[in-house]
Formats: C-alpha cells, sequence, structure tokens
C-alpha cells in the first residue's frame, strides 16, 4: 500500500513538473528581450508572472529524482520521511508566491497549483501514515513531515482568508463559504449543469464559462437567493415537474465509455509515449464524467424564493438532499435578514468563487487522479442488525446507498418496522460495488399521515430521522469474512455485518457435489428425477411472480431479504410439499432473488461452456440475416433441459418487459440483472482471456457488456422456433 500511495505522488509530480517545464520555456528569451531596446514585456512583468517558478521547478526535480528511484528498488524497511521533510520545507520557502499571487486580480489557475501541491502532499503523508506501523523507522519522519505540512497550510489560510472574504462582502460582515457541488438545474426541460455555492448568507447558482486553453476558470451567476428568502417545496410541487428520464441502456454505455478510456490512460501512461494522447484521452474522460454527471440523478430537489418563484435541480441521493437542507436550516437559524445584491458586488461574489471554490473538477470523481479506482469491484453482503438511541417509537426502515462513478445510488430498503424505539431488521442483502469507498445509511420513520413539519420538509409520509456513512476499507473487507460494524449518526447507532466478495471470486462455479436437492445440481439431472422438461423451482417461481409481481416496481431488480431467500431454498433442496404455501407468504422480491440464486448456482451456465464463445462469435456478425441464423443455430444446439428451461424464462421476461411502464423494468434491464447469470465464460476462457493487457475490472466490463447484450438479442427477437423442431428445420444447416 505504501508503494502504491508513492506510485501515485510520483505520476502527479511528472505532469506537474512538465507544467512549470512548459513554464521555464518562454521565460528566457523573455529576460534576454527584456535588456533590448524592443522589449516584449517589462523585467518587472517578468518577475510577476514567473515569479518563483525557477524555484519550484527546482525543488520538485530534487523530489521526483530522489523519490523515483526509491520506488522502483522498494522493500518493506524503506523510508521517504525525510524526502517529504525536504519537499514540504522548500515549499515554505517560496511561499512568497502564494502570497503574491493571493493579492493578484488576473492570474492563471496553474499559478495556484503550489497550494495544491501542498494540499496533496498532505493527504499523501495522511496515507503513508495509515499504513505505516509505528515501530517502523519512518513513521516519526512522516510525523515531522507532515506537521511542518500542516503548520504551513494554516499560516496560508490565516493569511489569504482576511483577502478572499474582503473580495466578496463589505467591511464588518463576515460571509464564508459552506459547501459547493457541480448539480444539474432543469430549465424548461433541459438538464443544465450548474456550480452551486452555499455561502453562510445566500445560495449562488452559476454557469462556468467555456474557456481557451490556459485562460483562468469564470463563473456567470444564473440567480442567487437570500438564506432568510428561501425555502424549499414540498414533494406535491416538485412531482408536478416532468423530468426528462435518460434510458439506462445510455447511462450504462457511458460507463463502459469510461471504464475504456481509464484502461487507454492506463495503458498509456505505462507506454511512456509522451504526453500529447494523454492529454487528449483525459479530456475524453473528462467530457465522459461530464454527460454521466449530468445525465444519470432523477431526484428533484427543489428551492424557491419569497415571491415564490422555484428552481429545480435534479440530484442521485435522499443522503445529499438532506445534507443540504440541514446546512440550509442551520443557517437560516441565525436569523440573517433579506438583501439584495448590486450587479458589482454580485459580479465580484461571482469572481471570488474561482478561488473560494472546494471542488475543482467536472464532475466529482472520488478516485484518485488519472488512476483506476481505489474502491472495491464485487458484491457486498450487508446484514443490517438493529438500532438504538430513538427517542420516540416509530415506524422505522433504512436505505443504503454505494457511489459508483462519481454519485451515489439507493441499493436496498429494509423492511418496516413498527412501534418501537430499538427495531430489529436482521436483514441481508447483496449489494454490487463498481470502484465503491462508501456505505451511506439512511433511517427513515413512516408516518401515519402527513404533518406540517414534514410538509414543510418537503416530504410526504417518510422523512429522514438518521443518517450516517462508512469507508469501505479494502484492507479490512478483502479477508472474506463477516466484519460487525457500527454507524453512529446523532445519538443513533446502527449495527452492521459486511463480506465482501471480488469479481472474480464471485465469478467461479463450483463443480457439483451434490446427489440431492436443486441448488447446485445440473439441470438435466434434476428435470430427469423429476421427470419434468423444466425444473419446479423455475416454475413455481415464475407463476408466483407472474401472479402478484408483475407490477413490482424493479422486480429482479430490487434485492430480496437474504434471509427469506435461504428459507426458500432450503425448502426447495428438501422437497418441502408445503413450498408453494411458504411463497404465498412470502415477499415477491425474495422469490425472484430465489429464481437469480438457482440459475446463479448452476455448476454449469445455461448457455454451457463449450458454447459461450460461438455465442460471443455469433453476436458479432455484422450482417442481421448471417446473425440470426447462427444464433438461432447455436441456441437450438443447447442440451434439451437447457434450451426448454431458457424459452420458459424467455417468455416469462419479456411479458414482465411488457409492463415496463409499471414495473420500470425494460428488456434492457433484464438483461443485466440475467446476463451475467445465465452466461459466463468458462474458468479456462477467463483465464486465457486475463492474459491480454486489460485490468480485472475492465476485462469483467467488457465481458458482462458482452452477456448483457446476448441476452437482449433473444429478448429483442420475434421468433424463435419451437425445441421441437429444431431437428426438422431447413433453415439450420452445418453450412452455416
Amino acid at each position: 500500500m505504501r508503494k502504491w500511495v508513492l506510485s501515485g505522488i510520483l505520476a502527479s509530480e511528472e505532469a506537474y513538473l512538465g507544467h512549470l517545464e512548459a513554464l521555464l520555456i518562454p521565460m528566457k528569451p523573455l529576460r534576454a528581450a527584456a535588456t533590448t531596446s524592443q522589449p516584449m514585456l517589462s523585467t518587472q512583468q517578468i518577475e510577476t508572472i514567473f515569479f518563483k517558478v525557477p524555484e519550484l521547478h527546482q525543488i520538485h526535480k530534487d523530489f521526483y529524482d530522489a523519490l523515483l528511484p526509491r520506488v522502483q528498488d522498494w522493500s518493506s524497511q524503506r523510508c521517504v520521511g525525510d524526502l517529504f521533510q525536504r519537499l514540504v520545507s522548500g515549499e515554505r520557502r517560496v511561499r512568497g508566491r502564494i502570497e503574491h499571487e493571493s493579492s493578484c486580480s488576473s492570474s492563471s489557475a496553474l499559478l495556484y497549483k503550489p497550494v495544491d501541491r501542498v494540499t496533496r502532499s498532505t493527504l499523501v503523508l495522511h496515507d503513508l501514515l495509515k499504513h505505516t506501523p509505528a515501530c517502523h523507522p519512518d513513521h516519526a519522519l512522516l510525523q515531522d513531515a507532515l506537521r511542518i505540512s500542516h503548520n504551513f497550510l494554516s499560516s496560508i489560510n490565516e493569511e489569504i482568508t482576511p483577502r478572499r472574504q474582503s473580495m466578496t462582502v463589505k467591511k464588518g460582515e463576515n460571509r464564508q463559504l459552506l459547501r459547493d457541488r457541480f448539480m444539474v438545474e432543469l430549465v424548461e426541460g433541459s438538464r443544465k449543469l450548474r456550480h452551486v455555492f452555499l455561502f453562510t448568507d445566500l445560495l449562488l447558482c452559476t454557469k462556468l464559462k467555456k474557456q481557451p486553453a490556459g485562460k483562468a476558470q469564470q463563473y456567470e451567476c444564473k440567480w442567487y437567493i437570500p438564506l432568510a428568502d428561501l425555502a424549499f417545496h414540498t414533494i406535491d410541487d416538485a412531482e408536478s415537474t416532468t423530468i426528462p428520464l435518460v434510458q439506462d441502456e445510455e447511462i450504462d454505455a457511458m460507463k463502459f465509455r469510461i471504464s475504456q478510456i481509464k484502461n487507454d490512460i492506463q495503458r498509456e501512461k505505462r507506454s511512456a509515449k509522451g504526453l500529447k494522447l494523454l492529454e487528449r484521452l483525459r479530456k475524453k474522460l473528462a467530457e465522459q464524467e461530464s454527460l454521466l454527471l449530468l445525465t444519470s440523478p432523477n431526484m428533484a430537489f427543489r428551492v424557491a424564493n419569497r415571491n415564490g418563484k422555484g428552481f429545480t435541480f435534479l440530484i442521485s441521493s435522499d443522503y445529499e438532499r438532506a445534507e443540504w437542507r440541514e446546512l440550509v436550516h442551520q443557517q437560516q437559524k441565525k436569523c440573517h435578514k433579506s438583501f439584495s445584491l448590486t450587479s458589482l458586488e454580485l459580479q465580484m461574489l461571482t469572481n471570488s468563487c474561482v478561488k473560494l471554490q472546494m471542488v475543482h473538477s467536472v464532475p466529482v470523481i472520488m478516485s484518485k487522479e488519472d488512476e483506476e479506482s481505489s474502491g472495491l469491484y464485487g458484491f457486498l453482503n450487508v446484514i443490517v442488525h438493529s438500532a438504538s438511541g430513538f427517542k420516540h417509537t416509530s415506524n422505522l426502515y433504512c436505505t443504503l446507498e454505494v457511489d459508483a462513478f462519481g454519485y451515489f445510488v439507493n441499493k436496498a430498503k429494509t423492511r418496516v418496522y413498527r412501534d418501537s424505539t430499538e427495531p430489529c431488521w436482521n436483514e441481508e442483502f447483496e449489494i454490487e460495488l463498481e470502484g465503491s469507498q462508501t456505505l451511506r445509511l439512511l433511517c427513515y420513520e413512516k408516518c401515519c399521515g402527513r404533518t406540517r413539519q414534514s410538509r414543510d420538509e418537503g416530504e410526504n409520509t417518510e422523512r429522514i430521522v438518521a443518517k450516517g456513512q462508512i469507508t469501505l476499507d479494502p484492507q479490512t473487507l478483502q479477508n472474506k469474512d463477516w466484519q460487525r460494524t457500527v454507524i453512529t449518526m446523532n445519538g443513533v447507532e446502527v449495527k452492521l455485518s459486511m463480506k465482501f466478495t471480488s469479481r472474480e471470486f464471485s465469478l467461479k462455479r463450483m463443480p457439483s457435489r451434490k446427489q440431492s436437492g436443486v441448488f447446485g445440481v445440473k439441470i438435466n439431472v434434476v428435470t430427469k428425477r423429476e421427470r419434468s422438461k423444466v425444473p419446479l423451482i423455475v416454475r413455481q417461481c415464475v407463476e408466483e411472480i407472474e401472479m402478484r409481481g408483475m407490477e413490482e416496481v424493479g422486480i429482479y431488480r430490487v434485492s430480496g431479504v437474504a434471509t427469506d431467500i435461504q428459507g426458500l431454498k432450503a425448502a426447495f433442496d428438501s422437497n418441502n410439499k408445503d413450498v408453494s404455501v411458504v411463497m404465498r407468504e412470502m415477499d415477491v422480491n425474495a422469490i425472484a432473488g430465489t429464481l437469480k440464486l438457482y440459475f446463479r448456482e448452476l455448476p454449469e451456465p445455461l448457455f454451457t461452456d463449450d458454447l459461450y464463445p460461438s455465442f460471443s462469435g455469433g453476436l458479432a456478425l455484422s450482417d442481421s440475416v448471417a446473425k440470426e441464423s447462427c444464433m438461432l443455430h447455436l441456441l437450438l444446439s443447447l442440451p434439451e433441459a437447457n434450451l426448454v428451461t431458457f424459452l420458459f424464462l424467455l417468455d416469462h421476461l419479456k411479458r414482465v418487459a411488457e409492463n415496463e411502464g409499471v414495473n420500470k423494468m425494460s428488456s434492457y434491464n433484464l438483461a443485466t440483472v440475467f446476463g451475467p447469470t445465465l452466461l459466463r465464460p468458462s474458468e479456462k476462457d477467463s483465464r486465457a482471456g486475463s492474459s491480454q493487457p486489460l485490468s480485472m475490472n475492465d476485462s469483467w466490463s467488457l465481458e458482462v457488456m458482452s452477456q448483457v447484450q446476448l441476452l437482449l438479442y433473444f429478448l429483442q427477437l420475434e421468433n424463435i422456433p419451437a425445441p421441437d423442431s429444431k431437428r426438422q428445420s431447413l433453415l439450420f444447416s452445418s453450412e452455416i
């Protein structure tokens, strides 16, 4: 881990040195020309533009040149704290540059890099200390370097903050920036990317202007509301706005392109062929990430001024919506008075946002700059045990959110535990992680009816009573054992257990050793024993879902309670005669989860190891007629039990998709859920594929995309011959 952290700072230092060297190139000829009769710039102007650049370049070059060989010749006892001490001390010596530029009214974003470098070095020191034992000889050196860095940053803040405040407020006032974030505003039915700033007395919505390369960032004010005049609209008002939705296929395609571009960036960095291609890839990555940020959120968050004019933001997380509300309410309690800004004051405030901003990039991605995400890829099993600390009896439930591609997604919801101050849910959920680093938990109170407070909060019959989050630490979770933890939030404690399974391990199928039961047993063995064409478990689950789950929102996508799924699995394995009675009393999402689990635990996927590569090849054919002939020929080449079971499931999934308007499950959504379950490469093919120059996560993404497209092809295919006609059909000759 220490080497990994240092490799990241090396790559970052290399890029920074490139920027400084680009500044040094014109400096020498300009200095030489300054002494001639026709200078391009005066000596004073040159000193202002290139203030302390040579010193900064030398400090960082010495640091890079000393650190590189130590990382290349790495050992567990290697020390680097002395290098960071020299780096931070050197940065302190040139702090005049920072003081000088903080008072300069026009300067490029690059001239603020020294502050950014100090901040980054401080974060790196924190990471290094986290993974350096106290007995290690480097520990004391790193602590000393961190102390110097903290003192340096504190002194900068003390001197710059008064100057920043003087640019945004009148003398004697105290306006401070509390929070800022890129958000999506809904304007006349269109999504617009905005940078929103929350100050102690107002909410400011700005647009980041497009600037030529090398020019400083500039903001344009779209609107502002003094906090004394700000109100939150109710759910009823928010729902009156039609939100333009983006298809899940488009969202997933963007994620796939982002993964591909990140992989290309890593490949180019390893090849070390220059910076031009890397810069193009980084620009392309930023464009795709911005597009994903713009299209992904669908949760309305509405604010209004005292005249009733409303503004609608779209966000992806109820957690974030609650945070903004809480911050605003805290400031409103301080009794700020209403006011209006002159055009000059508004211009000064907007200009100051460039220096005040806490978030500097679009979008806000939580991974390391230009590095593969340090988050987790795979499946996280979470058991929500119980909660305590509630002050009054309530009907309570929890939801779980995780981050993926820079935004948070709601992944699971417990049942409502009624009339209690100490709910005991004891429910388990399986959550897919895509580079995730944080797990959020929200506790809701389900109210019996609306109250004045709930309407003021913009909520209907449910309100957030507690929220908290924990970092998903890879070192803690990689040991594959259950880890118990407690999330503490405003006096409320929620007990959890977590277990992580990597993608690589989750894709493995275990050989069948069972002679009885249905889970983990070959499908032809089950059908022969039952004297049926389709396993009983598949028929019964499908029938129950079609009876009462066709209009269930997110059917097959929403996680069922794991304990219910395991109970139903045990009932089927033991050939329980009352299994149909048990199913009628069970949540329909648990039945859907049981059906998915059955196919996932088959010792061989439904499309078989032998035929899977051929299906992938057939899907890649360009000619539509040849593709259809090939795919149908392969489909009808499946073993009889596999084929009949798949066609039975396929008809069911098509009927589910017909109710998309109610259940929100399109053919693509269903293909995303079932594709990786029904189609998987064999162990041999997986190992062969891993030799390609792709990371495990990128290789997995490519494989999953192929599996989704394969199932989607059959879901969208209208005419599929019946199984008993496959021998007679002349269409499928061996020549095709």
